[in-house]
């Protein structure tokens, strides 16, 4: 008996061509930043073996910037993709998770054997469990409008960049600390990383620039790469002492923000300045009954379906 034909179907090879269409290239730019970024987090784990740790710690300050710019330029030249996020969120586990950690053990938490190892690893899985978080709740529509403005828990890069202020002061002469100490402060950061606590996020900060605003925002910029590259331990010192001590500001602005939706939710009728100013409308006749301007407003307002 001869082969069975199947019967041509277009449908199908539609379908397939689809499959297979041209990617554009646009959506694969910010991928490439993302896959250098990987490549700064990996060479910053073999320069912390080798003993170099100045280059260690500052492939992972160019691995925070590529990670910061990677989603802009997605945005900017509209190259999201679901492929895009998931790749973003491995190089964050590598970059700000496993590098950090191992970079502080072969610098100075192996004097603490096995305890410098699981504190290490703690902050290591702690990077790991924040960004999880931060993808399972990213689309969570139960958030508070002003939720959007803060991250829950200190974001990874910024906890992989204060975790590494011993560093950083051992490199401006300053005396290493006890290892115990650091490791009591890795383990701080990471529990700041899976921790509850509001982190603003400086998302409502417009992506805008007045036009008066562009030469001097261009100046501030080139002095703060300047300053980056010419007193880089400085920098980042100061960076992650003043970021560490804005952490109350955001959890009193976050609270605030909080109270006053709840009291929004509590009294959703209060009457504004607005409607009690109104002069009420003059009545048809004598037997007739004047409605509230807020009352009418509600009266005019569709019926919710049952």
């Amino acid at each position: 008996m001869g082969d069975v034909q199947t019967p041509y179907d277009p449908k199908l090879s539609e379908i397939r061509r689809r499959r297979f269409r041209p990617i554009p290239v646009r959506m694969l730019v910010p991928n490439f930043i993302t896959l250098l970024a990987i490549c700064a987090g990996l060479t910053a784990i073999r320069l912390s073996t080798e003993g170099r740790m100045e280059l260690a710690v500052g492939a992972i300050v160019f691995a925070a910037v590529l990670d910061g710019l990677d989603g802009r330029v997605a945005r900017m030249i509209k190259g999201q993709s679901k492929f895009g996020a998931e790749l973003d969120s491995l190089a964050d586990f590598v970059n700000f998770g496993v590098a950090p950690g191992l970079i502080l053990y072969f610098w100075q938490l192996h004097d603490l054997d096995n305890v410098g190892w699981i504190a290490a690893m703690i902050f290591a899985i702690s990077g790991g469990l924040r960004l999880a978080r931060f993808n399972a709740t990213m689309n969570d529509t139960n958030k508070p409008a002003f939720a959007a403005n803060f991250f829950i828990g200190v974001p990874a890069p910024a906890g992989a960049i204060a975790v590494l202020l011993p560093i950083y002061l051992s490199f401006l002469g300053m005396p290493q600390p006890p290892a115990v100490l650091t490791a009591f402060y890795t383990l701080l950061i990471a529990i700041l990383m899976v921790s509850r606590l509001p982190v603003f996020s400086g998302k409502a900060v417009g992506m805008r620039v007045q036009p008066e605003l562009v030469l001097p925002v261009f100046v501030s910029v080139v002095f703060v790469i300047a300053l980056l590259i010419s007193y880089p331990w400085v920098v980042l010192s100061f960076g992650s002492i003043i970021f560490l001590l804005s952490l109350p500001i955001g959890w009193k602005s976050y609270r605030d923000q909080d109270l006053k939706a709840a009291l929004q939710e509590t009294f959703p009728d209060a009457p504004s300045s607005v409607e009690t100013a109104q002069p009420a409308p003059p009545s048809a006749g004598a037997g007739s009954t004047t409605i509230p301007v807020r009352q009418r407003k509600q009266d005019n307002r569709p019926s919710r379906p049952h």
